[in-house]
Parts: structure tokens; C-alpha cells; sequence
């Protein structure tokens, strides 16, 4: 279709961005290690490192790899919360011509050998708090490396044992395990001081990560992101950011808050990858369900990026502390991950002056494809229009486009779209249209102006007596009424219906009751869609990175609805 949207576009935006302008991602590194030498790069437990030191501890875990006979290509999984360690294991792996497989370090063995089978890792780096996990499991994959990293590894030597102490000792969070002929993470950097890199060609068609999808809808797969996919999705994502970051208030240098998980590919793009490439300071945070602490660490800077997820910020916004945190030099909050409510929107906006972003993507999409412009001043209720380089298309069942106005499946087409499925032919054209656009299993609807609205992921959607019902509409209306904390909506068997409407909800305090939920419901909801049942909870189900599951509430036991 004619792209609508770029008549939109904010003024300087381009209407396309040139993937070939970098060879690969190391090089975009390099160039900001030169451009950015001496700025500080992230922060995490009051531990600063420098761009400087970025290059130099990147560079030494990537000679010790090649040291280690490690080939170009092979698989390093990188099994580390938030720490100072996950970038320089990170970039240090690409730049030996590496493909990185980020891990979450909250799985259980089965999970762990899932993805380190599945991958063909041959390298982990793992903290020790999860190291037991590894043990049970690793003489069934195909890892010849392990690199142990501890809490403390880049706290400096006094800061960095007490810390390791507390972990261990006081706190006691490190269960036992053996790993025979394992490497601590700062003895690999040591050894690797000693070596020189010999760097490898890397070219754009490369794998640069394998970005296992969050398995909310079926069994875990590797989206195959290669450096073009990358570079393409950081070029198209800084251009779109230009508006916000040249706005005022001006700032020396860009300070970006990484709350969200560097495993997931929201975090990993939004906060690592793009603060390398703006030359940002990067606050690292291990532990964001820890609010107090989150809030206590933000209160000590001035804050101007922020990428989160609509449960964090609407955790946030009511805890008692949020009020001691200085917006006042934030430019940008971006919400993505999962869609962002107008209760929640608009309370963040009268908190902080400033509007969130919402903006749209998938692992397999390295994960940008649209955004709300950067200058709006208020909740659009849409994911915004697509990136430069972008096509999405709103198409039926039959692969063929919907007329504007009418839902339909997002599918989208650009140089961030992956390459497939790790080993996964059969997966990848399952999801791939026969004119190359990738199907996102969300349903939109695109107005004339380009903007898209999501109503609801295709699984998730209810049929009530053949009416569909979308989830995220009963969900905002709920969230409206201002009692409710968080909720969810799934469909469950009915008799008479098919399918009838069950509503989960985390209540502010004991006073909201069923009745009056479902008098604020009434009039503001079509009748099919009024929640049959309420159920009252203390708290959902959650992934790790804070989008709430709707289909583990659906995967209960449970009689059919009569």
C-alpha cells in the first residue's frame, strides 16, 4: 500500500534510513567508543565504567574467547541480570564474530537446557546465584565453556568482596554447585589482557543474537536477528528519537535507566544498544520489582530516557516514594512490551509533565516497527505510525489488505524484520506472507492518517456468542475506574455463549467489591462484553519482564462456565 504515514512523519524524520551504512554492529560500537571516549557508559550499584573502559573489557573477553578456540559464529549465551558484567560479556562476544543468545536467569533447568540445546551454545556466561541450575543440565548440551560471574566481578576490590560477602554468606543466595573447569568472568577478562584480538570480518548478513520469544503463545523459538536487522532497527530508532533529544530541556549527556531486563529485546535495544549508540550513560538496575529500591536509586539522578513496561509504570506512579524522583530533564519515556493504558497514561503525564511514548515491536522485528511521534502531548489510545523503512499492512485471514478502518492481523515488512527461526523452517514460513511481510499475530486497525490501533493479540481474542471481544478494551475500561490495580481478561467455556468473559483484578484496597465494578462496567461496555465473572486477586501472573500472562490465567484448572 502507499505509505500513508509518512505525511505524518515529525519534521527532520526520514522517510527511510540506509542499513548499509555500518558493516555490522561492532563497527556502530567502535565508531561511539572513539566518538564518546572518556563519557561514562553505565552505572549500576554506584559503580561507574567509561566508554573507555567498555572497549577495553569488551575487547579483552573477546580475545580470551578467541583464545579459548571459541570459532567465529559459535553461540555465547549470556545468563546475567542487569550487572556491569552483561554489556561487556555482550559486546565482547559480538566483537569476536560471535552470536549472542540471551538467557534469563530466572529459568529453570528445563527451560536452560531447552534454549541451550536449541541454540547449540557452546559458551555461558552465568551468575553464580543460578550456576546450580547450570550444573544439573550441562552434560546434556553442547557447552565447552562456562564463565562464572558474581555479583561484585566490577565493583572495584573492597566494594565489590563486600558485596560478593553479602551474597553469599548473609544472604545466602548462591545454592551449591560444580562446574569443573569453569572461568571466573574477571580472570577470562585477565587472561584475554594478555592476548591480541584478531579481529574477524563481520559482515551485515551475520547472526548477531538469537532472540528467544517469551513462548506466551507455544514453545520458545530463536528469532535469527542478524547485524543488518540491527543496525537497521538502531538507525530507524534514533531518527525517530531525534525530535525528543533535541528538545528542550538540553542536556550534556543522555541518562537512560535500564529497569527492564537486558535479556529481553525491549531492554537490550531500547537501553544497552541505543545508549552505546547515542553515547549515553546507561543506570543499570539488577532488580526492578525491588520498587523501593528502584525509586531510592532513581531519586539519586536526573533522569531524560525511560523505557518500562505499562505495569512498571503504573507500579510506580502508586508507590508512596515515586514523588521523590526528579523528572524534571526527562525528554522520553517509551512503553512497549505490552499496550499502555490510558489510566495509566494520564497519571503519568500529570506526574511528570511528559507523555509516554508508545511504541510497538517484536523479537523478531530486533524490536521496532512503529511509535507514537515524540512531540505528542497526550495519550493517542494507538502504537503510533511506522518507523522509517517500515511497511505494515492490516490483513484478513486470506493474506489479502483490509480497507482503512477495518481490524485486521499487523503484518509488517523492513530490514529489522529477522530471517526466520533458529532451525525452525516450518515455524518461520508459518508466520512469513508470500510478498515478505511477517505476520505479527496482533489485530489493528489503521486509520487514514497511518496510525495504528491494537485491539487485541489473534489467541487472545474472545467470541461470545460470535461476537468478538478484545481483551485490552475490557481491560482499559476496567482500569478506568480507578480502584483497580491491574487486570486481565480472558475468555472461559460457556454453555450458552461459547465463550464468556472472566475478568481478573488487583484491587487498590478491600473496598472495590464485585458489585461495584460491575455497576462502573455497565453502560460503559456492550453488553457481550461484560465480564460473566469477577475474581479478585492479590496478584497476576507475570513474565519477567512485566506483561501479564493472560494465557497461564487461562491454563488453569477449572470447570466450564455453566
Amino acid at each position: 500500500m502507499e505509505r500513508i504515514w509518512l505525511k505524518h512523519y515529525p519534521p527532520g524524520v526520514p522517510a527511510d534510513i540506509d542499513p548499509s551504512r555500518y558493516t555490522s554492529l561492532v563497527a556502530m560500537f567502535e565508531e561511539s567508543f572513539q566518538a564518546h571516549r572518556g563519557k561514562d557508559a553505565f552505572i549500576c550499584m554506584g559503580r561507574t565504567i567509561d566508554y573507555d573502559e567498555l572497549d577495553s573489557a569488551s575487547r579483552d573477553f573477546a580475545a580470551w574467547l578467541q583464545g579459548k578456540g571459541v570459532p567465529r559464529g559459535a553461540r555465547v549465551a549470556i545468563m546475567l541480570p542487569n550487572i556491569l558484567q552483561n554489556p561487556v560479556a555482550m559486546v565482547g562476544a559480538l566483537r569476536a564474530g560471535m552470536t549472542v543468545v540471551n538467557v534469563n536467569p530466572l529459568y529453570t533447568p528445563r527451560e536452560l537446557e531447552f534454549q541451550l540445546r536449541d541454540s547449540g551454545a557452546e559458551v555461558i556466561v552465568v551468575l553464580e546465584n543460578f550456576a546450580h541450575h547450570l550444573a544439573e543440565i550441562i552434560d546434556k548440551t553442547n557447552v565447552k565453556h562456562v564463565v562464572i560471574a558474581s555479583m561484585g566481578d566490577m565493583l572495584g576490590a573492597l566494594k565489590g568482596g563486600i558485596v560478593n560477602l553479602v551474597v553469599r554468606r548473609v544472604k545466602k543466595m548462591v545454592p551449591p554447585y560444580s562446574l569443573p573447569g569453569a572461568s571466573r568472568f574477571n580472570q577470562a577478562l585477565a587472561q584475554g589482557r594478555g592476548l591480541t584480538l584478531q579481529k574477524p570480518t563481520i559482515t551485515a548478513n551475520d547472526v548477531a543474537f538469537l532472540q528467544y520469544t517469551g513462548g506466551t503463545t507455544g514453545i520458545a523459538k530463536g528469532a535469527t536477528l542478524t547485524h543488518r536487522n540491527i543496525v537497521a532497527n538502531m538507525l530507524q530508532a534514533d531518527a525517530w528519537l531525534q525530535t525528543a533529544l533535541m528538545a528542550e530541556p538540553r542536556v550534556d549527556q543522555l541518562f537512560m535507566v535500564a529497569a527492564l531486563p537486558l535479556y529481553h529485546i525491549f531492554a537490550l535495544t531500547a537501553c544497552a544498544l541505543m545508549g552505546v549508540r547515542l553515547g549515553a550513560v546507561c543506570l543499570l538496575i539488577p532488580n526492578p520489582r525491588d520498587l523501593r529500591n528502584l525509586i531510592a536509586e532513581l531519586s539519586k539522578y536526573q533522569v531524560s530516557y525511560f523505557p518500562a513496561v505499562n505495569t512498571l509504570f503504573n507500579a510506580m506512579l502508586n508507590h508512596r516514594d515515586f514523588g521523590k524522583i526528579d523528572w524534571s530533564h526527562l525528554k522520553s519515556a517509551i512503553g512497549g512490551g505490552m499496550a499502555v493504558q490510558r489510566a495509566v497514561a494520564e497519571r503519568w503525564l500529570k506526574a511528570t509533565g511528559k507523555p509516554i511514548i508508545e511504541a510497538y515491536g517484536l523479537s523478531e522485528t530486533s524490536p521496532g516497527l512503529t511509535a507514537n511521534r515524540c512531540d505528542i502531548t497526550e495519550w493517542t489510545g494507538t502504537i503510533g505510525l511506522p518507523f522509517p523503512s517500515t511497511e505494515i499492512s492490516i490483513r484478513g485471514n486470506d493474506d489479502k489488505e483490509v480497507p482503512l478502518g477495518e481490524a485486521g492481523e499487523i503484518c509488517a515488512r523492513g530490514p529489522q524484520v529477522m530471517i526466520g527461526y533458529w532451525n525452525r523452517p516450518d515455524e518461520t514460513a508459518r508466520v512469513m506472507t508470500p510478498d515478505g511481510f511477517f505476520r505479527t499475530g496482533d489485530i489493528g486497525v489503521m486509520d487514514d492518517n497511518g496510525q495504528t490501533r491494537i485491539v487485541d493479540r489473534k489467541k487472545d481474542m474472545i467470541s461470545v456468542s460470535g461476537f468478538k471481544v478484545f481483551p485490552n478494551e475490557v481491560e482499559d475500561v476496567a482500569m478506568m475506574q480507578g480502584g483497580v490495580m491491574e487486570c486481565a481478561a480472558i475468555g472461559v467455556p460457556d454453555v450458552h455463549s461459547g465463550e464468556a468473559v472472566k475478568l481478573f483484578a488487583v484491587r487498590k484496597s478491600p473496598e472495590l467489591d464485585e458489585t461495584a465494578l460491575r455497576d462502573y462496567l455497565h453502560g460503559r461496555l456492550a453488553g457481550y462484553k461484560l465480564p460473566k465473572y469477577i475474581e479478585f486477586r492479590d496478584e497476576l501472573p507475570k513474565t519477567n519482564v512485566g506483561k501479564i500472562l493472560r494465557r497461564a490465567l487461562r491454563d488453569e484448572p477449572g470447570e466450564p462456565a455453566a
